[in-house]
């Protein structure tokens, strides 16, 4: 592994020549004032910064040497900072601390104690990175189906973990390809239920002249043409959970049957006169308003109360911050793998219409969009073109131009922070290597911008 890099600022040239050799471990660089210090900060992102105070051209007093620690304290707030002086007094010793020093040594520094106090520094250093960075990588979801870094989305996947022990109907509420059913299915398999079986009938797929004997079953030659005894989706998932999707397109015909059947658990089949008793729990998902449709007679009002015991609303992907990037990446991945190609991820292109693209079709759409380019793209890097979106333009300034320059350079860092994380795959060493910036400056801004790094290490939805 490569040295640390440990920075001396320092004006005296026979301390600079003792300090190279007295610290093998470390990789020296020196700088003589403040100017050359900031620069070599930057270019070489040290580890350490060993500090003389009495630096050029106040070398007898302290003000250029606190003015150096302030500036590299502002360039990389994570970066200890030991302080070595002559001017020992106790005052500036609480200075310095309290200005973010590290630790303090008086001149003639013992170099054994200095040596113990930089590699105290290092290890502390790195717990506080391994903290950051824990804190600042997306929370995993609980539930296996769904990958995701959205607040609001972790938020639901969390009250899917509770409501999974306990039986009440769930009513899910969301656009199409949000991933309703993976949720109703995490109910299923979080919870008691998860070894019986999971039905999924999908209301709006089935003609309403079948639909009921679908649902409940029917006995043989209760119509023309039923020549033998047909179970039901109820009937058959009894004791485990029954799915009903896009159930505002139920019948009304339909409607007081099933609102029967929620009452007592007790069902008939078509042509039976036996009640047959079953032990189902019912999660239902729809993207229309049923409770408009509830006011205007167009769905049942005591079916709604009964089916949305507890309502759960699943927001679409183009309010779940950078998850479509997040999703995309996955999808490129699986769908890579998939055709066999060597696909090396998406271009500025790509990654800006992904972000600007409002995703009607939400999850679905972008998986079928990227397995569609993964297919068809000639190059390694997917384009806005493969994806078959516009390329994202500036927006036309509004009549009331906003020229609050605090506000347009923390826009102009959270989208560049963003694309670069999006370009590493989440990797913050990379980023900051691509943003010229070091690490603990990329963890400050992260936390300034409520940004996440994002990773592709789970499944979608």
């Amino acid at each position: 592994m490569s040295k640390p890099k440990l920075l001396i600022v320092e004006d005296d040239p026979g301390l600079c020549a003792q300090y190279r050799w007295a610290f093998p471990a470390w990789r020296v660089v020196i700088a003589n004032d403040r100017r050359q210090a900031e620069a070599t900060a930057r270019r070489e992102q040290p580890a350490a910064v060993l500090l003389d105070l009495g630096l050029p051209p106040d070398a007898e007093g302290v003000a250029e040497g606190f003015a150096t620690l302030a500036a590299l304290r502002a360039l990389a707030p994570g970066l200890p900072i030991i302080v070595a002086s002559g001017q020992g007094q106790r005052e500036t010793m609480l200075r310095a601390v309290g200005l973010g020093a590290y630790d303090f040594c008086e001149k003639p520094v013992d170099l054994d104690v200095l040596r113990t106090i930089l590699d105290r520094a290092l290890h502390v250093r790195a717990l506080e990175e391994e903290n950051q960075r824990l804190a600042a990588a997306p929370r995993p979801s609980p539930i296996a189906d769904i990958i995701t870094a959205d607040e609001s989305m972790l938020k639901l996947c969390r009250s899917i973990e509770r409501l999974a022990t306990v039986s009440v109907p769930v009513l899910l509420l969301g656009e199409s390809g949000t991933g309703k059913e993976a949720l109703a299915r995490a109910l299923h398999q979080l919870g008691p239920r998860a070894s019986k079986p999971f039905i999924a009938l999908n209301c709006a797929a089935i003609p309403e002249a079948l639909l009921e004997s679908e649902l409940f079953g029917h006995e043989r030659g209760a119509f023309t043409g039923a020549v033998r005894q047909v179970t039901g989706q109820i009937e058959a998932a009894h004791g485990g959970t029954l799915f009903l999707d896009e159930i505002g397109d139920l019948p009304m015909s339909l409607q007081a049957k099933l609102l029967r059947f929620l009452q007592d658990q007790m069902i008939e089949r078509i042509g039976g006169r036996t009640k047959i008793r079953v032990d189902v729990r019912v999660v239902s998902a729809t993207n229309q308003p049923l409770e408009e449709q509830a006011e205007t007679g167009g769905f049942r009002q005591d079916l709604l109360y009964r089916l949305n015991a507890l309502t759960l609303r699943v927001p679409p992907l183009r309010e779940r911050g950078g998850d479509a990037l997040l999703l995309a990446r996955w999808f490129l991945a699986r769908h890579g793998q998939e055709a066999q190609r060597r696909l090396r991820g998406f271009d500025d292109t790509a990654l800006a219409a992904i972000a600007a693209h409002p995703w009607p079709g939400n999850v679905r759409e972008l998986g079928n969009r990227i397995q569609r380019a993964a297919l068809m793209s000639e190059g390694p890097l997917l384009s806005a073109a493969d994806l078959e979106l516009a390329q994202a333009v500036p927006l036309a300034e509004p009549a009331s131009e906003d020229l609050d320059l605090r506000a347009a350079r923390a826009r102009a860092e959270r989208e560049m922070i963003g694309r670069a994380l999006a370009r590493c795959n989440g990797s913050l060493s990379a980023a900051a290597r691509l943003l010229g910036i070091s690490r603990p400056t990329l963890y400050d801004l992260l936390e300034t911008h409520g940004l996440s790094p994002q990773r592709a290490d789970a499944n979608p939805s």
